[in-house]
């Protein structure tokens, strides 16, 4: 079983945003990437917590992201202050499941935090469950 829904209820007994308490129904469209970008955001923190060096390359990718001037400057302002604070508080908003984190987590700065098979293992887990086979 993948990512399942049900009446809203959130259940994550394993700590990883894999599942949701009661009737199986799978997660769709921006719920599903939304709890995908819950649980990558979540594997960043774990990273962060044992290596708080790696907030430097959210930093760098601020800067750089930055000098291009796009439409997701009001983003990359909000992920700078952020990352001005303390690390504990750093950690909480990561994985703080507002509906303002939510949508800065659209627009994350921590790419290339994580290995790729790191992130693969996370997004396998959110893969849409497949149709009946005929």
């Amino acid at each position: 079983m993948r990512c399942c829904a049900t009446e809203g209820v959130w259940s994550d007994p394993a700590g990883d945003g894999r599942y949701y308490e009661g009737m199986a129904v799978p997660l769709r469209g921006h719920q599903r990437i939304d709890q995908r970008s819950l649980a990558l955001h979540r594997a960043i923190a774990e990273k962060l917590r044992a290596h708080p060096a790696l907030l430097d390359i959210a930093r760098d990718n601020l800067d750089r992201w930055t000098v291009a001037g796009t439409r997701s400057q009001p983003y990359w302002d909000a992920w700078r202050e952020i990352l001005s604070r303390p690390l504990p508080e750093i950690l909480d908003l990561l994985e703080d499941k507002s509906e303002r984190m939510t949508a800065l987590r659209q627009a994350t700065p921590f790419a290339g935090v994580l290995q790729p098979a790191e992130r693969w293992a996370i997004y396998a887990r959110f893969e849409p469950e497949p149709t009946g086979a005929p």
